[in-house]
């Protein structure tokens, strides 16, 4: 993997207004918006809490979520009396801007009943799958959104910016160039090569389908698809 993104994504910065875009409309429900909390690593969603612009701004200044609440008429920071906080990874506001996506770290249970979530559920991976670090297939979405912030923004000495200018012939001669790489490592070559080279050839696919447009989701789908039955091919 090349410096650019080995260097800058294993470490997870407090979040801030970087990336983030429109700020969240406040003026839609008399101050306030839905934050939708979600556990990073799971994707299981963990509860449903409210934010003014003050608890907005505090969450990111803090990196832990705090919230408003409706009862006490307050800023509540989620964790204070229990220490079951929750660590922001990444804060999204949806396409009307009244709606907050929030990915956490949850350092304990989160409902107040002692339980994963609000709703009883367990915080898990469905059907036994494992969890976060163990996955690490659920890294790959993350570093997407990684080179999709490198696309936005294009800082100056970074590799993937690098890519981006030079346009979609030569991000997708570095796709071929890779591929070609990791068959002469699988045919002629050791395994820990093999996984080097692969990795070199699913960032810069990465990098292609982010300067398309698309996600690395999308081909998850589609072999999710053809593994259905009836699946024919197009």
């Amino acid at each position: 993997m090349n410096k650019d993104t080995n260097s800058q994504i294993q470490s997870t910065p407090l979040p801030n207004r970087e990336g983030l875009g429109v700020s969240p409309d406040f003026s839609k429900m008399g101050g306030l918006v839905p934050a939708i909390i979600q556990d990073a690593d799971t994707r299981q969603v963990l509860m449903l809490g409210y934010m003014n612009e003050e608890a907005y701004e505090k969450t990111l200044a803090d990196g832990r979520v705090t919230f408003y609440s409706r009862s006490r008429q307050c800023l509540w920071t989620k964790g204070e009396t229990s220490g079951n906080f929750l660590n922001v990874v990444s804060i999204k506001n949806d396409c009307d801007n009244d709606t907050l996506l929030i990915r956490v770290h949850p350092t304990g249970p989160v409902c107040h009943t002692g339980t994963d979530t609000c709703w009883g559920e367990e915080n898990t991976v469905p059907d036994g799958f494992p969890v976060g670090n163990d996955n690490p297939l659920l890294f790959l979405s993350d570093l997407q959104d990684f080179i999709e912030k490198r696309h936005a923004e294009m800082p100056e000495g970074s590799y993937t910016t690098s890519l981006f200018r030079d346009g979609l012939n030569r991000m997708a001669q570095k796709v071929g160039e890779e591929a070609l790489e990791l068959v002469i490592e699988a045919c002629n070559g050791t395994d820990e090569r093999m996984i080097y080279e692969g990795s070199d050839m699913l960032y810069h696919l990465i990098v292609l389908l982010t300067s398309k447009g698309l996600r690395i989701e999308q081909m998850a789908k589609e072999l999710q698809e053809r593994h259905q039955p009836g699946w024919k091919k197009h």
